[in-house]
C-alpha cells in the first residue's frame, strides 16, 4: 500500500470516522480526495489542510484513485462505488482502511463496547501520549485538546475506536482489548443480545497469548463473556466489588468528578474533569488499559486530571447560573438517561432537554426505553427522527416517544420539529435553566444559534 496505492479517495469524507482517516493518510503523504452530500465542520477542518473535497457525488469524482473508501452509511448504489467497480479500483471499507492503517504498528489497542468508546479511546490516547509514547489515535470523536479525531504518532502503539455497527470491530486484530459494555443496539445489524455478544466474543478471538482483555464486570452482558475468553483479562467496575480496578467514594460537583481507585489492595485519588458515573467507568477502563502497559500510577492521574473531553460528549457550550446549554451525542436509552442523570446528580436546577431520535429502527426498538430514560427531565421536547443512512419510513415517527412519557405520568413532554426548535425552548426557558441538546444527528447545529438567542 505504501509503494503502490498513493491515490486514495472518500466517500463520505465528512464523517466523524472517515474524516479522521482521511487525515491520518493525509499526514503520511497519501495524495487524498474525497465527496460528500454537504458542507460540515469536518469537511472545512480537512480543506483547511488542502485536501480537495467535492460536494455532492459524481462518477468522475473516483477517476485516478488507486483505492476508494467508503463509510457505512453510504448505500451500495453510490454512484462512485459503481464507478470505481466499473474501473476496478479496489473498495474498501471504513473498518477495512482502519485495519490496514493498524498493520502500520506493532501493536494495536481496541477500545470496544455499546457506550463509551469515544471517551475511553480518547483517556487512553492522551494518557499514552503525556507519557510520551507517542501513539497513532483514531477516535470517533474530535478530542478537545488536539482539536482532532486522529494522531499520527511515531510510536508503536494504534489506538482505535472498535465499532460494532456492521461488525466492523471484526476487521481488526488487537494486541489488547476493552470492552466498556454491552447492550442491544444496532438492530438492523443484530437480530438480538445473544448475537451481539457473539460478536464482541469473536472480536477478542485474535489477542495475542502476550496480550489482554480489560472488560466492566458493572456490564451484566459484558461480563458473561468471560469464561469463554481464553486471555489474560483484568476487570474493573463501581458495583462489582471483586475487580481489579474499582472506584469508590465517588463526589460530582459542578460538572467534576473525584474517587479513589482501589487497585491490589491500594488507594489512589482521582479527578477528572467530567461529570456522571458512567464517565467514572470510562475513566476506569482507561486506567485498567494504560496499568496493562506498565504506565506509572501517576503518570495516569496526572493524564486524567488534564483530560478536557470531546466534542459532542457533554459539551459545555455556555455556563453561568442562568443558563446552561450542554450538547451530546447520546442516541441510545442507556445514553440519553446516563447524561440526564449526570446533569441532576451535579447541579440543583430545571432541566430542559431537547432530544433528537437517530435511525427509524432505533426508535422502533427502544420507544418505550427512550421514554423511560427522558423521566427525570422537567420538560422535554422530543423533535423529528433523523433517518442518517436509512430510508424515509412515514410508519415510524418520534410522536410514539411523547405518548409513552405522557402514559408515564410525565406533565411536560412535547414534540416539535427543528424549524421551531429555537422558538419552542425559547417559550419553555425559564432563567437559570440548563438545556439539554442530545442526539447523534444535527441538533448541535441549533446550540450556538440558540446560544445566541438567550444569552
Amino acid at each position: 500500500m505504501l509503494t503502490s496505492a498513493k491515490n486514495i479517495h472518500f466517500v463520505g469524507i465528512g464523517g466523524i470516522g472517515m474524516s479522521g482517516i482521511a487525515e491520518l493518510l493525509h499526514n503520511q503523504k497519501f495524495n487524498i480526495t474525497g465527496s460528500d452530500l454537504t458542507q460540515s465542520t469536518n469537511v472545512d477542518r480537512l480543506q483547511k489542510l488542502n485536501i480537495e473535497i467535492s460536494i455532492g457525488h459524481k462518477a468522475e469524482n473516483i477517476n485516478g484513485s488507486d483505492i476508494v473508501v467508503y463509510s457505512d452509511a453510504i448505500p451500495k448504489d453510490n454512484c462512485e462505488l459503481i464507478e470505481a467497480k466499473k474501473q476496478n479500483i479496489m473498495c474498501y471499507s471504513r473498518a477495512k482502511m482502519i485495519s490496514q492503517l493498524a498493520k502500520l504498528k506493532t501493536s494495536t489497542v481496541a477500545i470496544s463496547g455499546t457506550h463509551g468508546k469515544t471517551t475511553t479511546t480518547s483517556m487512553i490516547g492522551s494518557i499514552l501520549k503525556d507519557s510520551e509514547l507517542d501513539p497513532t489515535i483514531i477516535v470517533g470523536g474530535v478530542v478537545k485538546s488536539i482539536n482532532t479525531n486522529s494522531v499520527l504518532g511515531e510510536g508503536d502503539i494504534f489506538v482505535v475506536e472498535a465499532d460494532e455497527y456492521n461488525r466492523s470491530l471484526l476487521e481488526l486484530n488487537p494486541t489488547i482489548a476493552l470492552i466498556n459494555n454491552i447492550d442491544l443496539e444496532h438492530v438492523d445489524c443484530y437480530k438480538d443480545i445473544d448475537d451481539l455478544k457473539r460478536t464482541f466474543l469473536e472480536f477478542t478471538s485474535p489477542i495475542p497469548f502476550y496480550g489482554a482483555v480489560s472488560i466492566c464486570k458493572d456490564s451484566e452482558n459484558a461480563a458473561s463473556l468471560i469464561e469463554s475468553i481464553d486471555k489474560p483479562i483484568f476487570t474493573y467496575g463501581i458495583k462489582s466489588k471483586d475487580v481489579d480496578f474499582r472506584a469508590e467514594d465517588i463526589v460530582q460537583e459542578n460538572g467534576k468528578t473525584t474517587f479513589n481507585l482501589i487497585t491490589k489492595n491500594k488507594k489512589y485519588p482521582i479527578s477528572i474533569n467530567l461529570p456522571g458515573q458512567y464517565n467514572v467507568l470510562n475513566a476506569l477502563g482507561a486506567i485498567s488499559i494504560a496499568t496493562i502497559m506498565n504506565i506509572p500510577i501517576d503518570k495516569i492521574t496526572t493524564s486524567l486530571n488534564g483530560f478536557d473531553g470531546v466534542k459532542r460528549r457533554f459539551d459545555i457550550k455556555t455556563h453561568s447560573e442562568e443558563l446552561t446549554i450542554i450538547d451530546d451525542y447520546g442516541h441510545h436509552p442507556v445514553e440519553v438517561e446516563s447524561v440526564i442523570k449526570a446533569i441532576k446528580d451535579n447541579w440543583d436546577r430545571r432541566l430542559v432537554v431537547a432530544f433528537q431520535p437517530h435511525l427509524y429502527s432505533r426508535t422502533a426498538q427502544f420507544s418505550k426505553e427512550f421514554a423511560q430514560s427522558l423521566l427525570l427531565a422537567d420538560s422535554v421536547l422530543v423533535t423529528e427522527i433523523f433517518a442518517s443512512r436509512e430510508s424515509m419510513n412515514e410508519s415510524i415517527n418520534s410522536e410514539k416517544i411523547v405518548e409513552e412519557m405522557k402514559n408515564l405520568g410525565h406533565k411536560s413532554v412535547s414534540n416539535t420539529t427543528l424549524e421551531n426548535l429555537i422558538n419552542d425552548i425559547e417559550s419553555n426557558y425559564k432563567k437559570g435553566d440548563i438545556i439539554l441538546m442530545i442526539g447523534a444527528g444535527n441538533i448541535w447545529r441549533y446550540c450556538d444559534p440558540l446560544k445566541d438567542r438567550l444569552v
